[in-house]
């Protein structure tokens, strides 16, 4: 009876507990993790990269710079004058010539129709010059500058690159110690302190709300030795309600009034961390560190001061 009943009602058989196919969460938990902690030791050398990147781009474009002022210089003899203009001191307003020492060299960074559309005798702001006032240009932009590559009202392009008039804070004026200056035309025979020893150009900030442009011989194109600017401070000056250099985040912090004497030019700076890149009077390229000895600084401002240059860079 019993292996009847067996044999007709068999037991079923017990189905082996499946093995679930999906993460626990603390497995999840664990695989976030780790990705977290790759993720935050790759993103500093991500942009590590993308800086040493935009540093490279930077200096050639200082290489070019300095090739066409080089290139100016061999073919007319003299560098080409920091700003035209009929006297001095220069004010940085848009009344007069101001025409600055990047229209000269346009010819030697492929840029001859914008030199040829510009009529030097009816200055840099002439409505005539407009349609050159407002072009870009990429070789006066470094790439690693967060402002706008205009001014407000659109109508001028900046230049993120100066060239060095004088080697302390002082007006734009023809007595200048620079390289460029007031209807300057210096020779490679007046730089008595040698060219490796003379800045030639550099970085800085441009105004990003009310700038001048490219264009203008002024502060917009032209700044001296007499300090290295930092990226905070230059914000700071030129900052409006609406945030005046287009930056997110601006209007949380203190508006500060610009400053307000048209005679003030102003130093050099680099939002590059630590250093701001130059191209010297013989072509070379290097980047200064921003705590350079000002003494230093202002020696390598002047074309002839005649003194040892005691921390060369």
């Amino acid at each position: 009876m019993n292996c009847l009943r067996t044999s007709i009602f068999p037991r079923p058989a017990r189905r082996p507990t499946p093995i679930p196919a999906a993460f626990t969460l603390v497995e999840l938990i664990v695989v976030i993790a780790i990705i977290g902690v790759l993720v935050a030791l790759l993103l500093p050398a991500v942009q590590a990269a993308r800086e040493a990147a935009r540093r490279s781009s930077c200096m050639n474009n200082l290489v070019q710079l300095g090739l066409a002022l080089h290139n100016h210089e061999f073919t007319y003899e003299a560098l080409p004058a920091g700003v035209t203009h009929p006297e001095g001191p220069i004010r940085n307003e848009a009344v007069g010539q101001h025409v600055s020492w990047i229209v000269p060299i346009l010819p030697f960074i492929e840029q001859n129709n914008a030199y040829l559309a510009f009529d030097a005798a009816a200055g840099a702001y002439a409505e005539s010059n407009a349609p050159v006032r407002e072009v870009r240009l990429e070789v006066l932009t470094c790439p690693s500058y967060p402002g706008r590559n205009r001014s407000e009202d659109r109508r001028a392009a900046h230049s993120t690159y100066a060239g060095c008039h004088h080697d302390r804070e002082a007006p734009i004026d023809a007595d200048n110690h620079g390289l460029l200056f007031l209807n300057s035309a210096i020779r490679y025979r007046d730089m008595l302190d040698g060219s490796s020893q003379t800045l030639l150009a550099g970085e800085m900030f441009p105004d990003d709300r009310d700038g001048l442009g490219w264009i203008s011989g002024t502060s917009a194109t032209l700044r001296n030795a007499g300090s290295i600017e930092k990226w905070q401070q230059r914000r700071a000056l030129h900052r409006d309600p609406r945030g005046g250099l287009g930056l997110p985040g601006d209007e949380d912090a203190a508006v500060a009034e610009p400053p307000i004497d048209p005679l003030f030019v102003g130093g050099f700076g680099s939002t590059h961390p630590g250093i701001v890149c130059f191209v010297f009077a013989d072509g070379s390229v290097r980047a200064l560190p921003e705590a350079i000895d000002a003494a230093v600084l202002a020696q390598l401002g002047h074309r002839a001061d005649g003194k040892l240059l005691k921390d060369a860079p």
